[in-house]
C-alpha cells in the first residue's frame, strides 16, 4: 500500500521510573489513553465544523490512528505517528489535518492546565472525562511531555490531571482550613502546591507579604508543615480543590496538632446551628423524639 510515516506528536515520559530511556510497560495504557483521547479530540473537531452531517468521512478513524515504530533517547521518548496513504482515487487529503488539529488543541489544554488557567474556550467540556483518563499511573515526581510538531512542549504531571478533574465536579466557594507538605512553589506566579500526601494536593495562591512564609516551608518541607487558613474551592464530596486567598499561614513541626486552636468548640457550632431554625419549626418535632427515634425514621414499634 503506497504512503508514508508522519510524525504528529512526541511524547516524552520523565522519572527515574523511564531512565535510559527504557518504557515501562504499564506506560503502555498511558500511549493507549492518549489515542483514545486524540481520536476523540478529532471527532468533536469535525462534527463541530460539519453541524450538517451525521456520519463521519469514510477512513476518519483511520486517519487519525496514532502509532508507535521506535523509541528514541532520552527519559524515553515516543514519536507517535500516522500512516499517510497517497491520495488514490481521492480517498484520503495529503495530510492529515484532523490530527493535527485534535493534537494541537490538546496541546493546548494541557498548557493551561500547567498555568492553572481556564480551559479554551473552543475545548469541548464532554471530553474532560476522557482526559482525565489519562496520567492516573503518573507518579508525584513524573511527568509527560507533549511536543507537537514544529510546537513548544507543554507537561502533563498528575497535578494537571487534578486541575483537569476539578473541572469535572461541582465545586463550593467558602472558607478552607488546610494542613499539607510545600513541594513546589512558583514565585513569580505566586502559586504554590501542599500536597496532603503522595497523591493528593491543591494549588494556593500567596501574596508578596507571604512569600517568606511560603519560601521556609519549601525549604523545610522535610521537616515542617504548612497549615492553611482562607477561602477557596472544594468539591461536592469535601476535597479542597483550590485555595484561592490566604488569610494566615502557619508553620508546624511535623507531628504538631493540625487543628486551629482557636476554632470554636463543636457545642458552639451545634448551637449556633440550631439558632438558626425557627421556633415554630422546633414546635412541630414529637416529644418523645428522643425516646422513639427509630419510630419515626424507620417506622419501628415505638417502646
Amino acid at each position: 500500500m503506497p504512503g508514508q510515516w508522519k510524525e504528529v506528536v512526541k511524547l516524552t515520559f520523565k522519572g527515574d521510573r523511564f531512565r535510559d530511556h527504557a518504557l515501562d510497560l504499564t506506560a503502555l495504557a498511558e500511549l493507549s489513553q492518549f489515542q483514545r483521547l486524540i481520536a476523540e479530540t478529532a471527532k468533536a473537531i469535525w462534527r463541530a465544523g460539519n453541524p450538517n452531517r451525521e456520519r463521519l468521512p469514510k477512513h476518519f478513524e483511520d486517519r487519525t490512528r496514532l502509532c508507535l515504530r521506535r523509541i528514541e533517547e532520552g527519559s524515553a521518548v515516543a514519536p507517535l505517528e500516522v500512516f499517510i496513504e497517497e491520495p488514490q482515487l481521492e480517498l484520503y487529503e495529503p495530510e492529515p489535518k484532523e490530527i493535527d488539529e485534535a493534537v494541537a488543541l490538546a496541546s493546548d489544554v494541557f498548557r493551561v492546565l500547567e498555568c492553572d488557567e481556564p480551559l479554551p474556550e473552543r475545548f469541548p467540556r464532554a471530553l474532560i472525562p476522557e482526559y482525565v483518563k489519562w496520567g492516573q499511573g503518573l507518579a508525584a515526581d513524573e511527568s509527560i511531555e507533549i511536543t507537537p510538531r514544529e510546537k513548544t512542549p507543554t507537561r502533563f504531571t498528575h497535578v494537571s490531571r487534578l486541575r483537569l478533574a476539578s473541572f469535572s465536579e461541582p465545586v463550593h466557594e467558602g472558607s478552607v482550613h488546610v494542613t499539607g507538605e510545600v513541594l513546589e512553589a512558583d514565585v513569580r506566579q505566586r502559586r504554590f502546591q501542599l500536597w496532603f500526601d503522595e497523591r493528593t494536593s491543591t494549588t494556593v495562591s500567596f501574596s508578596p507579604e507571604q512569600e517568606d512564609r511560603v519560601t521556609d516551608a519549601l525549604r523545610g518541607h522535610k521537616t515542617r508543615r504548612l497549615r492553611v487558613k482562607g477561602s477557596g474551592e472544594t468539591s461536592a464530596d469535601g476535597k479542597v480543590v483550590r485555595v484561592t486567598r490566604v488569610e494566615e499561614l502557619h508553620l508546624l513541626p511535623i507531628g504538631a496538632p493540625s487543628y486551629d486552636t482557636n476554632a470554636p468548640c463543636i457545642e458552639d457550632v451545634l448551637a449556633a446551628l440550631a439558632a438558626q431554625v425557627p421556633r415554630e419549626e422546633w414546635d412541630k418535632l414529637p416529644e418523645d423524639l428522643s425516646d422513639n427515634l427509630d419510630h419515626y425514621l424507620y417506622g419501628l414499634p415505638k417502646r
